[in-house]
């Protein structure tokens, strides 16, 4: 037992386990980490307490807070919204989002350095300030007044009446309403993934049409192993692109998933419901107070209209949808030269299965034929041998000076050459040979 509770609490002492390097990039473009290296984020616990992730979610994205396993293992590309963030897990492009920071796992990585540099770029591009509007002079339809103030005139009056309701169009059209800050991220997030697989889309062309023509001129061994080192990254790259592709659709199909990603919104409408909420517990105060209770009564009916009206948490979807919508085709064109390639591979692979398979032909025709003259040969070979048998016959009472040799040597070459003619005819009926 005491060995036991020992143990317990040295386990109950251990500290907890540290996570890798972060960047945190601001809504205003910089970086946590742009005067020091790299920003480090002490334990797991410290990280789940500033994104509000569970540990499943900062295990997929760091792989120093997973075993050697897990981590070698393949994780499906996703984009998870959750309360206070949204993961996103896209091939390289792996980071975790909030309301007002970006969180990049490993920057110091060649391959994530890019994103890290891309995101502060971009936020910073869109949360530079735009100077003030000069005061301009009044314009036509403007009348000034005794203390200086403009106003717009009588007659000029019925024609912003006029055209109020088309300026209200423009705002609820959107105009040039700027994205929040979470859509910002992760649009740059989805372009980095994108031009990450295009771009290695790309050089696996480049590289694949030069070795297949090569391999269609001269069938080599170095060839089909360069043609075989091809296939294995086109089926990986195809892969990756796939998952990115499932991932987009699904988020484009469920409209909940969408949901979860309006972090902005998301923390306004919590902001009002708790006043909400403030507001009718005040009243329901006020109204156990009153003596009379036709004030409280009053009250809290239009609380609960209030309440009523909120109802659940629906944002609009429909500029995530599009910006979705916009990726999820660029991917999809990737896709397709990737299946585009990969057909030019299998054509290639047909093309030289079928010279492969000619090749054998000629190889077996050439078998037939040489068979054939093996067993013409050992015909004329018996022929002989009866010949030379100790048997005496009246062939052998010929004179030496007479044509019998030459006769029987040229009967036995003619006989064979004639029986060769005939298998050769009879294979040819026969279709055996071409």
């Amino acid at each position: 037992m005491a060995a036991r509770r020992r143990h317990v609490a040295a386990g109950a002492g251990a500290p907890a386990p540290a996570a890798g390097e972060w960047a945190a990039v601001t809504a205003g473009g910089g970086a946590a980490w742009a005067l020091s290296p790299v920003e480090e984020v002490g334990t797991k616990q410290e990280l789940m307490r500033r994104t509000g992730l569970p540990p499943r979610d900062l295990r997929a994205l760091d792989p120093a807070l997973s075993s050697a396993a897990s981590a070698s293992s393949c994780r499906p590309s996703a984009i998870t919204g959750r309360d206070r963030a949204v993961v996103v897990n896209l091939d390289r492009a792996r980071a975790v989002i909030t309301a007002s920071e970006v969180l990049v796992p490993s920057p110091r990585d060649p391959a994530v350095a890019p994103l890290v540099r891309e995101l502060r770029a971009r936020l910073a591009l869109v949360a530079s300030p735009t100077p003030a509007p000069s005061p301009s002079p009044p314009q036509h339809g403007m009348a000034v007044g005794m203390d200086g103030s403009i106003s717009p005139s009588p007659a000029s009056r019925g024609g912003e009446e006029a055209a109020g309701n088309g300026k209200d169009g423009e705002a609820l059209g959107g105009g040039d309403k700027a994205l929040p800050f979470e859509f910002r991220a992760l649009e740059v997030c989805l372009e980095f993934a994108c031009k990450s697989l295009e771009h290695e889309t790309c050089t696996l062309e480049k590289e694949a049409h030069p070795a297949l023509d090569e391999l269609t001129s001269k069938v080599s061994t170095l060839n089909l192993e360069r043609v075989r080192q091809i296939k294995s990254r086109l089926v990986a790259i195809s892969g990756k692109v796939q998952k990115v592709r499932d991932e987009l659709e699904h988020l484009l199909d469920d409209d909940m998933d969408m949901a979860a990603l309006h972090l902005t919104e998301k923390l306004a409408y919590q902001s009002s419901r708790f006043d909400i909420d403030k507001e009718a517990s005040e009243l329901e105060d006020h109204s156990s107070r009153d003596e009379e209770g036709v004030e409280g009564g009053g009250g809290g009916d239009g609380d609960d209209e209030t309440i009523a009206g909120g109802g659940s948490f629906s944002p609009n979807t429909d500029e995530l949808e599009i910006l979705l919508e916009s990726y999820f085709v660029q991917i999809d064109g990737t896709l397709n030269n990737l299946s585009t390639l990969r057909e030019y591979v299998e054509d290639t692979e047909d093309y030289i299965n079928m010279m492969l398979d000619e090749k054998q032909n000629q190889l077996l025709q050439m078998g037939i034929l040489l068979s054939t003259g093996t067993l013409v040969s050992s015909c004329a070979i018996a022929v002989t041998g009866v010949f030379g048998i100790n048997v005496h016959i009246s062939l052998y009472d010929s004179p030496a000076s007479s044509a019998a040799f030459p006769c029987a040597a040229a009967g036995i070459v003619a006989g064979s050459l004639a029986l060769y003619l005939a298998a050769l005819l009879c294979y040819k009926r026969a279709g055996i040979l071409q």
